[in-house]
């Protein structure tokens, strides 16, 4: 429950879902002072989900508000199946991927997201998931196809509001866990063209430079030593080579910048994350309007969130590459 679990309790608290479970085994410290507004100095020392729980069901006592105390790493995957939904925050990636598997494993939609400072993502993996957007119907029919590799059209219906022909139009995505999509390559309209790899933010590279570096040093963070600085660089310099982006976008400023923010929290980051996850699975859980789909960053020095749609490129039976 740090400051980005507590801007997505927040806001489903209040959005009045059925129920919430805050899970938490860490302690208040106080760290968490600064950045945590369901905490107080009385509470350090206290379970971090515990301490926060009673002003999170202020919020909204019509929803039913539960606490787990357990390290999340000790859940079985069966643990996954009471819930429709389940989000991790502020995690490794190791951890990400093991919770991502079970989910999985019991078909259960999946969020993962995190926050560095100014910077920050948001990763979704719904398996597949249906969705209806409402539109004026238009002149041209819709028709069953799929959109792109991973939308589909699946159906189109219309009704009459109001004197006016809406059409409620079905559409399918599906969805990679976050360790295929963390290897996979970015679409092909993304690197067509030099102009268009220059639009790619260098925050990805980061973030598959981080994970990497977490797997080798079995550690969190990089320190600001030397070697860890060197490691992280050299990652990222592969990072971004594998993603085919041009070396003149990932600056030694952007890097230093991204070094100095991880591990940090700041509010007004927490706050526009947490609201993008609440808003997505909100939308989700109505099956209302497209989610993310499939990687949201964002980086509040350029104000600016892109989603990239990350996905293994496989072989299609007739040769093409889908």
């Amino acid at each position: 429950m740090r400051a980005l679990a507590n801007e997505i309790a927040k806001n489903l608290m209040l959005a009045g879902i059925g129920s919430l479970t805050i899970l938490d085994h860490h302690l208040v410290t106080e760290d968490d002072l600064g950045s945590q507004f369901f905490i107080s100095e009385l509470h350090v020392g206290m379970n971090r989900a515990a301490a926060a729980a009673s002003q999170v069901r202020a919020l909204n006592p019509r929803v039913a508000l539960s606490v787990d105390m357990e390290n999340i790493l000790l859940k079985p995957p069966e643990f996954y199946s009471m819930f429709d939904l389940i989000i991790a925050t502020d995690l490794d990636f190791s951890p990400l991927s093991m919770i991502n598997a079970a989910c999985r494993f019991v078909n259960k939609p999946f969020y993962a997201a995190g926050s560095h400072g100014m910077y920050g993502f948001v990763f979704a993996d719904l398996i597949t998931h249906e969705f209806v957007i409402e539109r004026e119907k238009s002149n041209l029919s819709t028709t069953v196809k799929a959109e792109t590799m991973t939308r589909s059209i699946i159906a189109a219906n219309a009704k009459d509001l109001n004197g006016k022909q809406i059409e409620m139009v079905t559409k399918r995505e599906i969805y990679s866990p976050i360790n295929l999509a963390n290897t996979s390559p970015l679409q092909s309209e993304q690197v067509s063209s030099r102009r268009r790899k220059l639009q790619v933010s260098p925050l990805l590279t980061c973030l598959r430079a981080l994970w990497e570096f977490q797997a080798l040093r079995q550690q969190s963070l990089p320190s600001h030593s030397h070697p860890d600085l060197e490691l992280f660089t050299k990652l990222a310099t592969e990072k971004h080579k594998e993603l085919q982006l041009p070396p003149e976008t990932l600056r030694s400023e952007f890097l230093r910048s991204f070094l100095q923010n991880v591990g940090s929290e700041i509010a007004p980051v927490t706050a526009f994350l947490g609201g993008q996850v609440a808003q997505d699975i909100i939308n989700v859980l109505g099956q209302r309007e497209q989610p993310i789909q499939n990687f949201l960053l964002f980086d509040s020095e350029d104000s600016k969130g892109p989603v990239y749609a990350l996905h293994p490129i496989f072989p299609s039976l007739d040769g093409r590459v889908v």
